[in-house]
């Protein structure tokens, strides 16, 4: 009868850690990856990049596209169309209807989920070097972040490339 309890024991074991190693790897998120290429930016790029840039200081505010205020897709959808390019307004829409990449480049979108699940609800536009712009939230401006703080790296959905 011991034998049988060892053996019984040890599936139970096997089970419980391949449970474990299933359930950690349902945790983790897509590794946020990045390719900066020194110049190497189409002139679409670099007119969604400066555009980008014009907007840092820009007050948030929630469903906002202009001067006195924008939000996250709000600055994307202004910045995009600098360029000619014409993206969906919303981050959710934006996120399923843009092509992935599965490295960002300088201009490229990054999707984050950060009202909890895994629904997009917050985008950003990578600047190069391991930075974002974007609007971050209600009281805050238009700025630029490091990717590397790990509040985005376990919010990381997927980025978009829009432009060429």
């Amino acid at each position: 009868m011991p034998a049988r309890r060892s053996a019984t024991d040890g599936a139970i074991r096997l089970a419980i850690a391949l449970l474990i190693a299933w359930v950690l790897t349902g945790c983790a998120g897509r590794e946020l990856a990045t390719r900066d290429e020194a110049g190497a930016l189409s002139i679409d790029r670099a007119l969604i990049l400066a555009e980008a840039r014009r907007s840092l200081g820009i007050p948030y505010r929630y469903g906002g596209t202009g001067e006195r205020g924008l939000d996250c897709s709000g600055l994307v959808q202004r910045a995009y169309a600098r360029a000619g390019i014409r993206v969906p307004r919303t981050t959710r829409a934006q996120f399923e209807a843009l092509p992935r990449v599965a490295e960002a480049r300088p201009g490229d979108l990054l999707f984050f989920a950060t009202a909890g699940g895994r629904r997009p609800s917050h985008v950003g536009i990578y600047l190069g070097d391991g930075e974002m712009i974007h609007a971050p939230g209600r009281g805050r401006h238009v700025t630029t972040t490091a990717l590397a703080l790990d509040y985005w790296q376990e919010r990381f959905l997927g980025a978009a490339a829009p432009a060429p």
